[in-house]
């Protein structure tokens, strides 16, 4: 079978399998959700509410439905893209998602972003002299950034630039003085596009900081990993052969070493989009960011079952889309993967 094949049938198997982990993913949080203490009705009306309107209330919301008709109503409606009604304003879950999403990959792309250049940056600085100073730096700073307390870095971040220097904004996502950009509800490309530098700066500088907070927190992922994968390509037999070729340091580790060991990296940045969404809800709640973690811990909070079963469904659908992504450009560029 010629590798074309071979690639065609290995992504085939892998978006075979993707309905069948949305599905667990579904049905486990369905079933968490409701065998969790609490009740969506406490929170609507509170305790203290006479039982004739908990009991008509519970009958709207289909709560006093028995487990299994729930559950089967509520993958009808999922696999016909009904994600149903937000239990405290009766909202559909769909339009809130989509309301919320861009802000979190608005700012997930950017802090991204920022964790790769910053981790691949300190992790390639020490490679010239191994169990250097900068080597030793760079290992310190990988493990410092990976453990840090999201919500500890972020407060402290906000103390520093937003409370004493006032450089940036402590939260939210846009000045209340300014219009709001309107088009995709991606605030920078909206700005650009609609030629508004008040709204560009102002979408920007609300930004910085959470971006760079997740950024730096995620970036150790990327330090560690070129890092340990760099060096074991820098003792491999090619490299060494390139060495006796008489080629020079620099271009055995630029046009030999690191292009192999950014392979790994890459399939490593499709994992750190799980540690993403785990660390955005923690910054998004310190810094006010109105994306979709914010809202899942609202609709937690509120017991609101329809809303943060879409969230964890659409969430859930991204990262598997975007590791399947990973893994069948990976195994496209390099022939050394197997099926």
């Amino acid at each position: 079978m010629s590798r074309r094949r071979q690639l065609l049938s290995y992504a085939a198997s892998r978006l075979a399998l993707a309905p069948v982990m949305l599905w667990l993913i579904a049905s486990l949080v369905f079933l968490l959700l409701r065998l969790a203490p609490g009740d969506p009705v406490d929170a609507l009306l509170g305790p203290r509410a006479p039982e004739a309107v908990r009991a008509a209330l519970r009958h709207q919301l289909g709560l006093d439905q028995p487990l299994a008709q729930q559950y089967v109503s509520f993958m009808g409606k999922l696999l016909h893209g009904d994600l149903g009604l937000s239990l405290s304003n009766q909202e559909p879950v769909s339009r809130i998602i989509a309301q919320s999403l861009p802000a979190s990959l608005e700012l997930g792309v950017v802090a991204l972003s920022i964790a790769a250049v910053l981790g691949l940056a300190v992790g390639f600085s020490g490679i010239a002299r191994p169990e250097g100073r900068l080597d030793l730096a760079g290992r310190l700073f990988g493990i410092g950034t990976y453990a840090l307390p999201p919500f500890w870095a972020a407060m402290v971040l906000q103390l520093v630039f937003a409370v004493g220097l006032g450089w940036l904004p402590v939260g939210g996502r846009f000045p209340a003085t300014i219009e709001p950009p309107s088009g995709t509800g991606f605030f920078l490309f909206d700005s650009l596009w609609a030629g508004s530098g008040a709204q560009f700066l102002g979408a920007l500088r609300h930004l910085v900081l959470p971006a760079c907070t997740l950024g730096l927190l995620l970036s150790g992922i990327f330090t560690n990993a070129l890092r340990l994968n760099l060096r074991r390509s820098l003792d491999s037999d090619y490299v060494e052969a390139a060495r006796s070729r008489g080629l020079g340091e620099r271009r055995v580790v630029l046009r030999h070493g690191l292009p192999n060991a950014l392979l790994p990296v890459l399939t490593i940045a499709g994992i750190t989009v799980a540690s993403l969404i785990g660390g955005a809800l923690l910054i998004e709640v310190t810094y006010s960011w109105p994306g979709v973690a914010h809202r899942l811990q609202e609709a937690i909070a509120q017991r609101d079952y329809p809303l943060v079963q879409g969230i964890v469904v659409v969430v859930a659908a991204l990262v598997v889309l975007v590791t399947v992504a990973v893994d069948l450009l990976v195994a496209w560029l390099d022939p050394r993967v197997s099926f």
